[in-house]
């Protein structure tokens, strides 16, 4: 059984807590359904994880959001760390107690997996804990991050960057992402995926996956005629996305339409096709096992080489590559059920 540690502080982010808890809790639940059925409250090993909340003195403390979580212990002093200590973030890790730090300083190393949650990261680079590893956080505040802590690589785009024992994630619900990655390396994909049916969640949005899809790092265009064209290019990548077409679906003239959509949306129509048949088969690389050939049809490009070639352009690596790197490894539990 390996132990969870979440810290708790005033004025943590509630879902930087109870996400990545409810992926820890789910896995003791696919455990004890696999092992006795659904009733069963233990398989024959017990609890996949044993999970813990702790504060300083185990003091209560209140959420950003107002919610009042009361640990279940002190942060503790012995020298054996938890399998995973998880930092959360929220409004608090902006001026952080020097008490915390000290104690993340004295023993957050002696954690095998050290993990932050979105601004949780803050906290761990106050305690020198990220020094010359490659990090994320929340996006909002990647620039911040590497601006106070300049021996620290920030890497804006990833939903979370593992360096070492080290894991950082995007925020807010990221968390939920990385916790399900802890999982599936030490139950297997099946529990993970179980986990994330459950929690109505993907499985699995991989590590260097961006924390935006196009259509949330674009403007939504104030327009409806526009927002239904952002739509339909979504739905329909592999469409004639043409402007003349695009600006007859809204009922405008071809320069008209380029003018207001790019005005609204902050790109012109043609870059943002090109954003969108790029995610779309960067998906299916992830995700299915269609060859280059069959994602160049399903994604617009038309040829397998435009496909390449925007990859290379845009990821520096080719889809054939890209899939290589970024599809789900098989993992130990994976590996040892194949046995």
């Amino acid at each position: 059984m390996r132990t969870v540690l979440i810290v708790l502080f005033d004025r943590v982010q509630s879902l930087d807590v109870t996400g990545p808890l409810e992926v820890f809790a789910g896995a003791n639940r696919w455990r004890s359904g696999r092992d006795h059925g659904p009733e069963s409250t233990s398989g024959p090993d017990g609890p996949a994880y044993r999970i813990r909340t702790a504060s300083l003195g185990a003091r209560p403390v209140r959420t950003s959001s107002g919610l009042r979580i009361a640990p279940d212990e002190s942060l503790p002093d012995g020298d054996r760390g938890p399998d995973v200590l998880l930092v959360p973030g929220g409004e608090g890790t902006r001026h952080a107690d020097p008490e915390l730090v000290a104690w993340l300083r004295a023993h957050a190393r002696q954690a095998s997996r050290l993990v932050s949650v979105c601004t949780g990261a803050f906290l761990l680079a106050e305690a020198g804990l990220l020094d010359r590893r490659r990090v994320t956080t929340h996006w909002a505040y990647c620039a911040t991050l590497a601006a106070r802590f300049p021996e620290i690589t920030v890497e804006e785009d990833p939903i979370f960057v593992t360096d070492g024992n080290v894991t950082t994630s995007a925020g807010v619900t990221a968390g939920i992402d990385l916790a399900l990655a802890l999982v599936e390396d030490d139950l297997g994909r099946d529990a993970a995926l179980d986990i994330a049916r459950h929690l109505v969640v993907f499985l699995r949005r991989p590590a260097n996956q961006a924390q935006f899809s196009t259509q949330l790092a674009a403007q939504l265009a104030g327009r409806e005629p526009l927002r239904e064209v952002q739509r339909w290019i979504a739905d329909h990548p592999a469409a004639d996305l043409s402007v003349g077409t695009l600006a007859s679906r809204a009922s405008l003239s071809p320069r008209h339409f380029a003018r207001a959509f790019t005005a609204e949306v902050g790109m012109p129509p043609g870059r943002y096709v090109d954003r969108i048949r790029l995610e779309a088969a960067r998906r299916r690389m992830e995700d299915t096992a269609d060859g280059v050939e069959e994602t160049a049809r399903l994604c617009g490009y038309g040829t397998p080489e435009a496909m390449r070639r925007a990859f290379v352009r845009a990821l520096g690596v080719s889809p054939a590559e890209y899939r290589r790197r970024f599809r789900p490894k098989e993992s130990h539990a994976d590996r040892h059920r194949a046995l």
